[in-house]
């Protein structure tokens, strides 16, 4: 995986983790590894994978089984190169891996909007006439997400009190959103829209994401525009960016798409992948799912996401949405798990949740597929929740 991270007097450059140790590709680049890639050493000093991804996916691909050829042999695979190229991680301070320009975040979970909907519109069908039609989303804001481990300070804006009048307080709702994050490698051109067919060729890697949410904000905010104070305060992404290719072998076909998609959305093939997903509230695992849940594709959100013209640019974020699976123990946001704040949870200790509390810790992880050398491992994005004062 590809990160940006810092150590001793060495500023913030690209790195590629390899176990407990992160090779410094600043210092291997040096080396004229790359050399013959036709990569300049200059790309691997950036405080950003931006440049790296900018090379195009084919040079990236190339750089990347380079560097495997080199890890191939345990540490030994490097001491033929130089003998302080491999860093420890916990030697390491870790970067936001990305310039984000945009962000958006879909609603692609089925599951999970089912559940919200059944919760907010109990009379009706729970999901809404447009979303077996397309990946339904939101813009958001790039500028608060912060990379994984960063303090999430507990926003404060309007809710509804006892008497239904608004009042300005701390969130008394704040969740988190169990989520993917596809790191967008390839730029497009303004009005013309990426064919589904190409999109997952705009697609760099991808990370671990937790859209922070504050329900009892978003709850009173959301009509009639959606999303606003309640989600852009923060948002957590891991440090590790997993290349795209390394998803393959867990491709896997996604759950029926009825009434059939639009032509524009149509998939030949598998589109979806076997990432399973946990999450940690403190130090009690509160759910386990898998990406393969999700009802639209990567492929699917990016077609759509540009259908009108709409350009992508290198460095741009699209957020899954809640990935929440079928049963009581796969849901990824506390708004389900509690069933908005009717059932707490039980923790290890002893202590029970309906919302997040000033001083927890919520941690995702995340594996591709099923391999048995371990390989395919996400890591994971880690926040804890500080008060507003």
């Amino acid at each position: 995986m590809y990160g940006i991270f810092s150590y001793s007097i060495a500023g913030p450059h690209v790195g590629f983790k390899h176990g407990d140790h992160i090779l410094d590709l600043g210092q291997v680049a040096l080396l004229g590894v790359f050399k013959d890639l036709g990569v300049h050493p200059a790309v691997f000093a950036q405080a950003t994978l931006n440049d790296f991804m900018a090379l195009g996916r084919d040079t990236c691909r190339a750089v990347t089984a380079r560097i495997r050829e080199l890890l191939a042999d345990g540490e030994r695979g490097v001491e033929t190169v130089h003998d302080q190229v491999l860093i420890e991680l916990s030697r390491a301070k870790l970067h936001l891996p990305i310039q984000i320009g945009d962000y958006t975040d879909f609603y692609a979970g089925i599951h999970h909007a089912e559940n919200v909907g059944r919760m907010f519109r109990p009379d009706g069908d729970p999901l809404l006439p447009n979303y077996r039609h397309m990946p339904v989303a939101y813009h958001g804001r790039a500028s608060s997400i912060v990379v994984s481990g960063t303090p999430i300070r507990r926003p404060s804006g309007q809710v509804l009190g006892p008497d239904k009048q608004p009042v300005f307080q701390a969130s008394e709702s704040l969740d988190f959103e169990l989520e993917l994050g596809l790191v967008i490698g390839r730029s497009s051109v303004l009005g013309e829209p990426v064919l589904v067919g190409e999109a997952e060729d705009y697609i760099f890697g991808v990370v671990l994401f937790n859209d922070w949410s504050a329900r009892d904000i978003q709850r009173w905010e959301y009509q009639p525009l959606g999303p606003f104070l309640g989600k852009n305060f923060g948002s957590s992404m891991s440090a590790w960016v997993l290349p795209f290719d390394d998803l393959e072998p867990a491709r896997v076909q996604g759950s029926d798409q009825t009434p059939a998609p639009l032509d524009y959305l149509q998939q030949a093939g598998p589109g979806h992948f076997d990432i399973s997903l946990e999450v940690l509230l403190n130090d009690t695992v509160i759910s386990q799912s898998n990406a393969r849940h999700l009802y639209w594709s990567f492929a699917q959100m990016i077609a759509h996401h540009t259908v009108n013209g709409c350009n992508l640019n290198v460095g741009d974020v699209l957020a899954t949405g809640t990935i929440s699976g079928p049963s009581l123990d796969s849901l990824g946001s506390l708004l389900e798990l509690s069933w908005n704040g009717s059932r707490p949870l039980t923790l290890s200790d002893g202590s029970q949740r309906t919302f997040l509390r000033d001083g927890d810790r919520v941690t995702l992880r995340g594996r591709v597929g099923r391999r048995a050398d371990g390989s395919g491992d996400l890591g994971e994005v880690s926040g804890r929740v500080t008060s507003t004062k």
